[in-house]
């Protein structure tokens, strides 16, 4: 089917609630199959933004998503009741290919393992934070750097093989719980990598086997494979889920956070960024700014700027922004305020 680029765009920003937003927590995680989380504030405003009238504590206290180290060996939030399958897709993959850091790290096979032997025995019913973690294992002969990267290696490394996962957070402080303790047992998919490449096109809307390769950080073979599977039509610059429906209304203007799915979701952000500004969203080190979308196309960055009486929303845009788009701007920065609770005003 042909379509335009402001057809594209407006069928991925559907595809990921931006121009219908849902209700609850859950809703909004499954609908945009993860939410990159290793910023638990930025992970909050990726909900924010599609859902409706949701809280920080929404996300916080909800027993029905759950974070740990899955795509990409990175930190998302997925629904609770697809933590185990995911677990078993990515948690062996992630572990192999993190042998080498750990292996810099000192934290040598025989050391991992006493220390997973440990974490069982230290955490049934608790959610404990990674210091306290670390008092348990030094108690146990296994003292770690607090300060060095090997604490959150090994705790990645549990995670991976199938012992723990996030809980909710103390403040601004993670806890780790037992994945058994958080979630029950459930049936795999019967092709699970059939099934998340399902999940990512109802995500991202029209994309390529080299986008999902891109997302999941799969092999593209696999990711091919997973594409075959699928009953997909041509469109635009990829493809798409034959029951997609390839219409969709102009996104209202948004303010997506820090490492918003919608620019992790393809190899190519053209369409989405123009390259001449990308810089400016994407200074290096795998950094994504919070940005200002218009039309499903991003138009600016955004900052917060704080004081006593009133927090700023400082929107630095690419180019002169409409009447409209400040007006949608501004029920944007309202909407920011509510959900966390303050008086916020935008200023361009």
């Amino acid at each position: 089917m042909t379509l335009s680029d402001d057809d594209i765009r407006a069928i991925r920003a559907r595809a990921q609630l931006l121009s219908a937003p849902a209700p609850d927590v859950l809703s909004v995680t499954r609908a945009v199959a993860a939410i990159q989380a290793q910023s638990s504030p930025a992970a909050r405003l990726a909900v924010r933004v599609r859902g409706r009238g949701l809280t920080p504590q929404d996300v916080d206290t909800s027993r029905e998503v759950a974070r740990t180290w899955l795509m990409r060996k990175t930190l998302h939030l997925v629904p609770t009741a697809d933590l185990r399958w995911l677990n078993r897709l990515f948690g062996p993959r992630n572990a192999q290919a993190g042998k080498g850091r750990r292996r810099q790290l000192d934290l040598t096979d025989e050391l991992c393992e006493r220390a997973l032997k440990h974490l069982q025995d230290l955490l049934p019913g608790k959610a404990l934070t990674r210091q306290e973690i670390l008092k348990g294992l030094a108690a146990a002969g296994i003292v770690l750097d607090a300060t060095s990267q090997a604490p959150p290696h090994l705790l990645a490394y549990a995670a991976n093989r199938g012992l723990l996962c996030r809980g909710p957070d103390d403040g601004a402080e993670p806890t780790y719980v037992l994945l058994d303790e958080w979630t029950t047992e459930g049936n795999d998919p019967p092709d699970p990598h059939a099934e998340l490449a399902h999940r990512y096109l109802t995500a991202y809307g029209i994309a390529t086997a080299g986008d999902f390769a891109t997302w999941s950080g799969l092999p593209l073979g696999l990711c091919r494979k997973a594409f075959d599977v699928l009953d997909l039509v041509p469109a635009g610059v990829g493809f798409a889920l034959r029951e997609t429906d390839l219409s969709a209304p102009r996104c209202p203007p948004r303010l997506l956070g820090a490492f918003d799915p919608y620019l992790l979701g393809y190899t190519d952000r053209d369409l989405l960024l123009d390259p001449a500004h990308a810089k400016r969203v994407n200074s290096g080190g795998g950094m994504i700014a919070p940005t200002v979308l218009v039309d499903g196309r991003i138009a600016g960055t955004w900052r917060v700027k704080r004081a006593a009486k009133q927090t700023k929303v400082v929107v630095e845009p690419f180019a002169a922004l409409s009447r409209s788009t400040i007006s949608g701007l501004e029920s944007e920065v309202d909407d920011y305020g509510r959900f966390l609770g303050e008086a916020a005003v935008l200023v361009i």
